[in-house]
């Protein structure tokens, strides 16, 4: 499928289905619903809180599990959890966490050191989810007692306690009496089981519907007289779709990305409400450094200057979006919203492409994600910008469960795939380090495949330290580097719309999990 930039631009913002007009199903003064249901775009095709890291399935990680430590709120604001308090080393390799005692599993047992050491072990055996987080810097974990649990790092790195928040702790008993072939109990755990501590029991599982849960009334932080007792995750890929049942009021709350003009259908009917807050999670057109043409550093460049960026966040985000033209989102510390981006200049693309010693001798292959609309929007309007520097392209739309199975080899990687960087943890080195790092390459974030050895050495560097302001200019530093070799194309920085039902209170967003957490929400009557 081929499209002008000129005539993309004219239609880009008449593709949504246009919605019908209708009340709630749940307004204020009816009977209380039994269960709150919240929809997302994705499939819940595992609830092994080790096995993937993506904001669409957060739900089952922050809801039935708990981590030793929790970011709470916007900004985000660490909070202990499991841990009660925790220790550093002199030299900074070594973080020993002491344990609250009483915490529960669901079954009953006692969450203990071992379980933590357990659970570590296994996040980096598993080699996915959140794994790229530890297994470079994470050279042993000991359980020194019942309630101490020992990180020993192979060096000092500055972000490891944000990082602790992604560790989903799980009950190692109840986990090893169901391994089979050192699969460290994932296929028991995948299918339809709960190993977890968490404020949310799951109930069922089903991976083409979701799953549900019901309260853990044993939860350690216990619970205050208004809550939900169920919860139920349920997957409906199309947007128009998700509007509607909420507008119908078949569902609560509508988590993944919606098209401007839904959104605005949404904020006029006066039984819903539309939570806008700032998320840090930059959209990022990812382009696979190792793979020919794309080795070819002008051909990178030629790329970064013949997308719109401009017609992107005016024509297709509707100007909900701010320009951030730099890998580090401009309201985060660290970041350089001075640096000058790369522009639309078709001009300067044509010069590039004719600087570079690889040549084109093929379509470039354009990976957008299936179920988010944007992502396609922005696919056509790439496509349309590359054929007027003479690049030719083809569009592959595919799920992201597809697409990052894909990320294992630099050769089977596609060229280009746009989407979303998000906020893991709040510092700067999560979008720098866990993307440009030469040891990434292989994992979702390391999609680019970049390898620079002054890049490494520099980001070691920022992470050895504990002052901030040394570590903002290593980032800066690094941000020049990669801006300059053209990585990949920088777009926008998103806020983060969460539609829900004005009968559903206590909404509070964190951009660590999107707002998932159902512990804090209760019904207004």
């Amino acid at each position: 499928m081929k499209i002008s930039r000129r005539a993309f631009l004219k239609t880009v913002g008449c593709g949504s289905v246009a919605l019908p007009v209708m009340k709630a199903g749940f307004l204020l003064g009816q009977e209380k619903k039994d269960c709150l249901v919240w929809v997302a775009d994705q499939e819940f095709k595992s609830i092994d809180p080790h096995l993937l890291m993506d904001v669409a399935t957060a739900g089952y990680r922050i809801n039935l599990y708990d981590g030793l430590y929790r970011f709470q709120d916007n900004p985000p604001q660490l909070q202990p959890w499991l841990a009660e308090k925790y220790e550093v080393s002199k030299d900074q390799t070594r973080y020993t966490f002491t344990l609250r005692r009483g915490a529960k599993f669901h079954n009953g047992d006692e969450v203990t050191a071992e379980d933590v050491r357990y659970s570590m072990e296994r996040q980096i055996a598993l080699g996915v989810g959140a794994a790229p987080f530890f297994k470079p810097i994470v050279e042993g974990t000991t359980a020194i007692d019942k309630n101490r649990v020992e990180f020993k790092l192979k060096y000092p790195y500055a972000p490891f306690l944000p990082c602790v928040t992604l560790l989903n702790v799980v009950n190692s008993r109840l986990v090893k009496a169901h391994e089979a072939s050192r699969d460290y109990g994932s296929n028991w755990l995948t299918v339809n089981n709960d190993a977890g501590s968490g404020s949310y029991q799951l109930e069922s599982h089903d991976p083409a519907i979701g799953f549900k849960a019901k309260r853990f009334a044993g939860h350690f932080l216990g619970w205050k007289d208004r809550y939900i007792d169920k919860i139920e995750f349920r997957t409906v890929r199309e947007t128009s779709t998700r509007v509607m049942g909420l507008l119908k009021g078949e569902f609560d709350v509508l988590g993944g990305r919606m098209e401007p003009d839904q959104l605005e259908k949404m904020e006029k009917d006066p039984n819903i409400t539309v939570h806008k807050d700032l998320a840090a999670r930059i959209f990022n057109i990812r382009l696979n450094n190792q793979r020919p043409p794309l080795n070819d550093v002008h051909v990178r460049r030629a790329i970064s200057y013949c997308f719109d960026y401009d017609g992107c966040i005016k024509d297709i985000m509707k100007n909900e979006v701010e320009r951030n033209a730099g890998p580090i989102p401009n309201n985060m510390w660290g970041s350089s919203p001075e640096a000058k981006g790369y522009t639309y200049d078709i001009k300067k693309a044509k010069e590039e492409l004719r600087q570079a010693k690889v040549k084109i001798d093929r379509p470039l292959e354009i990976v957008p994600l299936v179920g988010y609309p944007a992502t396609e929007q922005v696919a056509l309007l790439l496509q349309a910008g590359l054929k007027e520097i003479g690049v030719e392209s083809k569009i592959n739309p595919k799920t992201w469960p597809t697409v990052t199975s894909l990320f294992a080899k630099p050769e089977t990687t596609p060229d280009i795939c746009d989407y979303w960087i998000s906020m893991y943890y709040p510092d700067p080195h999560n979008w720098t380090g866990e993307l440009y790092e030469s040891t990434r390459g292989g994992s979702w974030s390391g999609q680019c495949w970049y390898k620079n050895p002054v890049v490494d050495e520099i980001l070691k560097k920022a992470v050895s330290v504990s002052d901030r302001e040394q570590r903002t200019k290593y980032y800066k530093d690094v941000t020049k580097i990669v801006m300059d070799d053209a990585v990949e194309l920088w777009v926008f920085n998103t806020r983060n719309f969460t539609p829900i039902s004005k009968g559903v209170a206590g909404f509070r967003f964190c951009p660590i999990g999107s707002g998932m957490e159902c512990r804090w929400l209760y019904w207004k009557v």
